[in-house]
């Protein structure tokens, strides 16, 4: 070989050399793709992986395995809106103003993490509900704060940048109510193997609106699975950080708009086959909030400090540069979610969970917290005029000795405090508050409840403004003048229509 011949050929080798590292380097330093992919009102507890035997989860847990399963997550706020803006803006929900209730705007002012990623190179796309209800054009946005939207998942990347990082969310509308009533017999689901928790009576009727449920869920699933599949062929899945989990618990008597478990306690599943823990299950306290500052530092972005939400990558990744914060407790709380009080009212509260135990504060134990008779809103079908014999058949038979418990526990009045032992009484229907033996454990929860609350400047703790929480803009309208449908009118004795605004 000539010396001309040798040094074209190291010449050559270097070259191939420099560039293989350079793109070594490249791809290493490639940002993340983040898919999140939220289910509407589903309760941690329904999907195989989280141990119910009846509903069919397959995609869940599928993820679960390859993944990191959250046995402790919780939503901000159990109301769809407050818990979709505390998501996006990574902040408990009384720091949002007119964004802690439903219906309403989520104010300017607030920084949204599509928008941080947006404007540094990310392509941001959304598809479904988003964040809502509400109205976001109402205060100036020209988009729903979940970024672009977008008709599919397949539409999202056949049209984005071809090289550009990417944030996506699969916003579904299952297993919202109202479920197809016999959807649960027609998709395979025998009722008398479903699970009817404590709080709700094991009759028939309550055994076919559950096995309806389960319909909706095993929807989502399918609805998970399609994304997983559209993922792999886009040729994106190793790079994509994956999250499943639901915006708030599932409609029954004391689930939705409740700080009780059913209301707030939600699936979070968060997978990357690159980096995080597979196959791992935590039972740290983390919120929907963690996950804005997750993104962001994935992203390498500054978390904004009005952020409350910590970082969840001292949990999942396989090699964390730190133990990350204490996760010994989450706050949670509710201001008003339906119109269903005279006036626009709420039912306001607050809510400290541990391991064990479950501390709320109802600030007005004088209202009614499902909502005013005879509708008690705050529980769906909240204008009677839908599908929902859960809730029908406990008013319909309150009167009932055996039924009367369960009208109670859903319907009516609260005290002012209420303490749960969850680890031994999971359903939470023993009010431990007034037990002596409780009283260190009930005064120490107050006392780190009320400390986070004056930290993050709840208004309720350091006495701000609360009036905005019942005089924030509700912008649907048919719910302050309900007209329950005239099957419910018969069956309740109802009149035609009621008015909310006198």
């Amino acid at each position: 070989m000539t010396r001309s011949l040798i040094a074209i050929v190291a010449l050559l080798g270097m070259t191939l050399f420099f560039t293989a590292c350079g793109s070594s380097k490249t791809e290493a330093a490639k940002r993340p793709n983040i898919l999140i992919i939220m289910s509407d009102n589903q309760s941690a507890e329904h999907a195989g992986c989280y141990g119910d035997k009846t509903v069919r989860t397959p995609n869940m847990d599928k993820m679960a395995a390859g993944g990191v399963r959250f046995t402790n997550a919780f939503c901000s706020a159990p109301s769809c809106t407050p818990s979709r803006a505390g998501f996006l803006t990574g902040q408990d929900i009384w720091r949002l103003k007119e964004g802690a209730d439903l219906w309403s705007i989520l104010p300017m002012e607030y920084q949204l993490y599509p928008d941080l990623l947006e404007a540094s190179g990310y392509q941001v796309g959304m598809q479904g509900k988003g964040w809502g209800p509400g109205s976001f054009e109402a205060n100036g946005r020209k988009r729903n704060p979940g970024g672009n939207m977008f008709n599919s998942f397949e539409e999202f990347l056949k049209t984005k940048k071809k090289d550009a990082p990417w944030t996506y969310w699969i916003s579904s509308h299952e297993p919202h109510r109202p479920y197809v009533e016999g959807s649960g017999t027609k998709a395979g689901i025998d009722s008398t193997k479903v699970k009817v928790p404590g709080y709700l009576p094991d009759v028939p009727a309550v055994r076919g609106d559950i096995a309806d449920y389960y319909a909706a869920v095993e929807h989502f699933d399918r609805e998970l699975g399609q994304a997983l599949d559209e993922l792999q062929q886009s040729g994106e899945l190793d790079n994509t950080i994956i999250v499943v989990c639901s915006d708030n618990g599932w409609q029954m008597p004391r689930g939705l708009a409740n700080l009780y478990d059913f209301g707030t306690h939600v699936p979070l599943i968060i997978s990357w086959p690159r980096k995080f823990k597979k196959g791992t299950v935590t039972d740290q306290l983390v919120t929907l909030n963690d996950l804005a500052p997750t993104f962001l530092e994935l992203a390498g972005l500054p978390i904004p400090e009005a952020m409350t939400g910590k970082s969840l990558l001292p949990v999942v990744d396989e090699k964390p540069v730190s133990a990350g914060p204490d996760r010994d407790f989450v706050v949670l709380g509710r201001e008003r979610h339906a119109f269903v009080r005279r006036h626009g009212m709420g039912y306001p509260g607050r809510a400290i969970r541990t391991k064990d135990y479950l501390l709320i504060r109802n600030n007005e134990p004088d209202r009614w917290p499902a909502g005013d008779p005879p509708f008690y809103g705050d529980i769906d079908p909240y204008m009677l005029n839908w599908p929902g014999e859960t809730k029908y058949y406990i008013m319909e038979h309150k009167n009932d000795p055996a039924v009367k418990p369960f009208f109670d526990l859903g319907m009516g009045k609260r005290p002012e405090i209420e303490l749960f032992n969850i680890k031994d009484d999971p359903y939470a229907l023993h009010n431990l508050a007034d037990n002596p033996k409780y009283a260190i454990i009930k005064a120490d929860l107050i006392s780190k409840m009320d400390a986070y609350l004056v930290k993050t400047k709840d208004p309720r703790a350091i006495g701000g403004d609360t009036k905005v929480w019942d005089i924030a803009p509700y912008f649907s309208e048919p719910d302050k003048t309900p007209r329950p449908s005239k099957e419910m009118q018969r069956r309740f004795k109802l009149e035609p229509a009621y008015d909310y605004l006198k």
